[in-house]
């Protein structure tokens, strides 16, 4: 079941490689996450000392949150991923250019888990495409509404 999706991602990258890697969450994060507080537009991962951090995912605290925590809206997040996935990344954004990009954050057995995507940036013609594919998609879903919704025999509607 999906919590939160970075639309933007697929619109602004070409994705390459998905991973799914575990979440560090403190417990008033997760109340905030099942209460559905939580934002993913703005994120990015980012590697350092070997280990993956997710940058920018929003979860904003619930008004009933405990007297004694200080909760931090923006706070970097780590994420879990085995070691030699991590190296195999660190490789390809170094040398190749890529970025990692959250997709979503999504349960999985009662844990929480974000989908991360080796990505490269789409240029402005690419994203042009992608925008005309989607209206087209929009356009022909319409019409095929339009079609079903009449009996098809012209001039009895």
């Amino acid at each position: 079941m999906s919590i939160a999706e970075n639309r933007r991602a697929r619109f602004e990258y070409h994705i390459e490689e998905q991973y799914e890697c575990g979440v560090v969450l403190e417990g008033w994060e997760i109340k905030a996450i099942r209460a559905g507080q939580v934002q993913l537009t703005d994120g990015y991962v980012m590697i350092k000392n070997g280990e993956l951090f997710l940058i920018g995912c929003r979860i904003n605290a619930l008004r009933s949150a405990s007297t004694h925590v200080n909760p931090q809206a923006d706070r970097t997040k780590k994420l879990l991923l085995k070691k030699d996935e991590i190296r195999r990344l660190v490789g390809k954004v170094e040398q190749r250019g890529f970025t990692l990009v959250p997709l979503n954050l999504h349960y999985k057995g009662g844990l929480v888990k974000a989908d991360i995507a080796l990505a490269k940036g789409k240029s402005l013609h690419d994203k042009r495409e992608t925008e005309k594919k989607r209206d087209w998609e929009r356009e022909k879903g319409q019409l095929m509404r339009h079609k079903v919704s009449g009996n098809g025999k012209p001039g009895r509607n």
